[in-house]
């Protein structure tokens, strides 16, 4: 006999929403395994002794966790999905007629916590981690990615006309900073070891000459300086994301865009210590020593070496790496293969007489030297150099031949002769397989291919819940939490998941 179902539902039931969840569930494990309840201590003082209580903050984070999870990439879809499903409610502590926060509250408590807050969250997660024995602190690797940014190019306009635009709705509101404004510089930290009074305002006049990029969430300074650099997104700037700058994506084309920045640590786990989001026209290169002091002192590491690829090989980071005693394990260019002509190489230096001496054995001497560039110029004779059999393989110039060397030429020196050794080699080969795939698990599971927010301490938040995120499922792995659920719950993608999430290289094979 065929039977029939109709839809006739009972008023009452004699079950509750604990029966409902299965014992295995994934977000049974999650509640276990994690204790959330320390946030309440990082958004206490957001929040006033009296009035009308609000959506509680370990609420809030687990639906955060709750997007990561399942690959949810906005509020009011995030509040959808968890108000349909009985493990979610269950997870949030909300009863099946409970109505859950409305999405719109979500946003204004993410404004409300600001870039700090999520900034405390990541750092707890990681310390988790640092005490389950994840964090080895003995190599530290450097890399970034392009992240686009939620902007058309249609949007493009002025910078001037976008600022005062932003300057114009925000005039009437109080210590608040709008898209395009300098942020306020944060009071300084105490030092943890007492200076003399006397050295105080030599060090505040050389922090206040230099860039902090974490300190100013990693927003560039667009001060213009007649005769100095400028980007493009100076003058331009989308009148949607006025934070974002145009990039060159690698496949060809313009976009507007970030860069996503991981300090990433050595060890088996691959833990994430430092993140942080600039424009894209912002170099790899230069948020690279803030990023690594933060990871070092924060975590209370002492790396012997710090590797990243050839765009982080400038002379800052090589000689502020190796003044603190860590080796500097980054490519040089060569720029011998950018000349037709005899290259540096070609030219043997004489430290006792200060001189260079070129391939036919003629001295080049010391002319003048350079600050701004940072060299030493040296020149040969012009008569000599005019009458030499190989001028033509050396140069075009009649005044004779030029070679400048840098002030830290024995830095990179040094540099070269790490080339030649075995661990140098070996970092270099783990370095393509530390960091890369942890941007391709966050762009292929989490979302980072595009930042579904906008504006600079937005992205950073957004950054900073992928990475916190990926770190967590390391930590839960090695705390016994079963199955990782991939976004959207489909069980083959929660095999490919469980296989290669959370293991080291070499990655098993999914057959």
């Amino acid at each position: 006999m065929m039977g029939r179902r109709s839809k006739q539902f009972k008023l009452f039931a004699a079950t509750n929403l604990e029966a409902l969840v299965p014992g295995k569930n994934f977000y049974r494990q999650l509640e276990a395994k994690l204790d959330l309840s320390f946030v309440r201590g990082l958004v206490t003082e957001h929040y006033e002794d009296m009035g009308r209580p609000s959506v509680d903050p370990v609420v809030f984070f687990k639906l955060q966790l709750i997007a990561f999870f399942e690959g949810l990439r906005s509020e009011r879809e995030l509040v959808r999905v968890a108000a349909d499903r009985l493990s979610l409610r269950w997870y949030l502590g909300y009863d099946l007629d409970e109505p859950l926060p409305d999405h719109s509250s979500l946003t204004r408590i993410r404004t409300r916590y600001g870039l700090a807050t999520f900034r405390s969250f990541f750092e707890a997660i990681t310390e988790q981690c640092r005490q389950a024995g994840l964090v080895w602190g003995k190599e530290l690797y450097f890399d970034s990615t392009q992240v686009d940014a939620n902007a058309s190019l249609d949007s493009t306009a002025p910078r001037f006309a976008v600022e005062s635009h932003l300057q114009q709705l925000f005039s009437g509101e109080e210590k608040r900073e709008g898209p395009g404004e300098e942020p306020a510089s944060p009071e300084p930290d105490a030092l943890p070891v007492p200076a003399p009074t006397t050295v105080h305002p030599e060090l505040a006049k050389a922090n206040e000459s230099r860039h902090d990029w974490l300190a100013r969430d990693g927003r560039p300074d667009r001060t213009i300086i007649r005769g100095s650099y400028r980007r493009r997104s100076d003058f331009q700037a989308s009148t949607t994301d006025p934070d974002a700058a145009l990039m060159a994506r690698k496949g060809g084309g313009l976009h507007y865009g970030y860069q996503n920045h991981y300090a990433v640590d050595g060890g088996k786990a691959r833990i994430i210590l430092g993140v942080l989001v600039t424009p894209a026209d912002v170099m790899d290169n230069q948020p690279m020593l803030d990023l690594l002091w933060r990871a070092r002192f924060r975590w209370h590491l002492q790396p012997s070496q710090v590797t990243g690829d050839t765009a982080y090989g400038t002379i800052e980071n090589i000689v502020g790496i190796e003044d603190q005693g860590m080796r500097a394990y980054v490519p040089l260019p060569d720029f011998d293969q950018r000349t037709p002509f005899y290259g540096l190489s070609k030219f043997i230096y004489d430290p006792e007489r200060d001189e260079h001496r070129c391939p036919e054995g003629k001295p080049l001497r010391r002319r003048t030297a350079s600050f701004t560039e940072g060299v030493t110029v040296y020149q040969a004779d012009a008569a000599a150099c005019n009458v030499c059999p190989v001028k033509a393989a050396c140069t075009e110039s009649n005044r004779g031949r030029l070679v400048k060397r840098s002030f830290h030429a024995e830095y990179l020196e040094r540099i070269r002769g790490y080339h030649q050794t075995a661990a140098y080699r070996k970092a270099i080969r783990k370095r393509s397989v530390w960091v890369e795939p942890l941007f391709a698990e966050a762009k292929d599971w989490h979302g980072l291919r595009r930042f579904r927010l906008r504006t600079l301490w937005k992205v950073n938040a957004e950054a900073l819940l992928i990475a916190t995120g990926q770190n967590l499922k390391r930590l839960l792995n090695t705390r016994g939490w079963g199955r990782r659920p991939w976004p959207g719950t489909a069980p083959d993608a929660t095999r490919l998941c469980n296989q290669f999430v959370c293991f080291s290289p070499p990655y098993p094979s999914p057959n």
